[in-house]
């Protein structure tokens, strides 16, 4: 998201007065890049992406439609089987040869986009809200929908995977939930909708840490049938 920037009488210093952001900022490159930082806002991250993530989704949004389907048909795979890296990176060089570029700078630009289905599994996004971060960071209507399509598709498979490997290497010590009703925009879509505020007390060595999600009532729902499916595998070695 970027702004545009009105003189005021200090413009021929070299000053700026940022009329969004509220602050004044040298007119110098790098300053304008940081005020246009602090007024993009995405779902995936509260934190400021550096100048290189930023660049990486700008790249890719340079990529042909074809190259863009490819490329997310690399990412899902490996987020869908994580540990395997070696084909990930693999797959990569084989689609830097095959499109005339070159390898090491593709798989920081991957590395860059994985950080958004990361975070988005963090925080539980539904499909709408990954798109909407693609179309902050550059990416095309076609693109972004096609991203977020795959994640409507994958989510629950890669939701269990994530919470699989919370309680794997975490034991969990209680687990609450309250019921709520969107009442106006939402992050979980539309008015009306149930979600549910989840509570999970896990242990981590000496003490323990409250993990919060919110999930929409199929998500929960999802939710509680893995953690059947993780407790009944459990009692079959007890």
């Amino acid at each position: 998201m970027t702004h545009k920037c009105e003189n005021d009488e200090s413009a021929d210093r070299g000053i700026v007065e940022h009329r969004k952001c509220g602050s004044r900022c040298d007119s110098s490159g790098d300053q304008r890049r940081s005020c246009r930082e602090t007024m993009l806002q995405l779902h995936f991250t509260n934190d400021t992406l550096p100048d290189n993530v930023s660049t990486d989704f700008q790249n890719l949004s340079k990529f042909s439609e074809q190259q863009f389907v490819s490329l997310t048909e690399i990412l899902y795979q490996f987020l869908l089987e994580p540990k395997e890296s070696e084909r990930f990176l693999r797959q990569l060089t084989e689609f830097a040869g095959e499109n005339g570029m070159s390898a090491g700078p593709l798989r920081a630009l991957m590395k860059s986009v994985l950080l958004l289905p990361h975070g988005a599994l963090k925080r539980n996004l539904t499909a709408e809200q990954v798109k909407a971060d693609l179309l902050s960071l550059g990416l095309n209507e076609d693109k972004a929908s096609h991203f977020s399509d795959q994640w409507r598709i994958h989510y629950p498979v890669l939701s269990r995977l994530a919470v699989g490997q919370t309680l794997m290497v975490n034991q969990l010590v209680d687990m609450e939930w309250k019921f709520g009703v969107t009442v106006g925009t939402s992050e979980l879509q539309k008015t009306g909708n149930i979600f549910l505020q989840l509570k999970l007390v896990i242990r981590k060595g000496n003490t323990t840490e409250n993990v919060y999600m919110e999930l929409t009532l199929p998500q929960f729902y999802n939710f509680l049938h893995e953690m059947e499916r993780a407790k009944a595998s459990m009692d079959c070695f007890s």
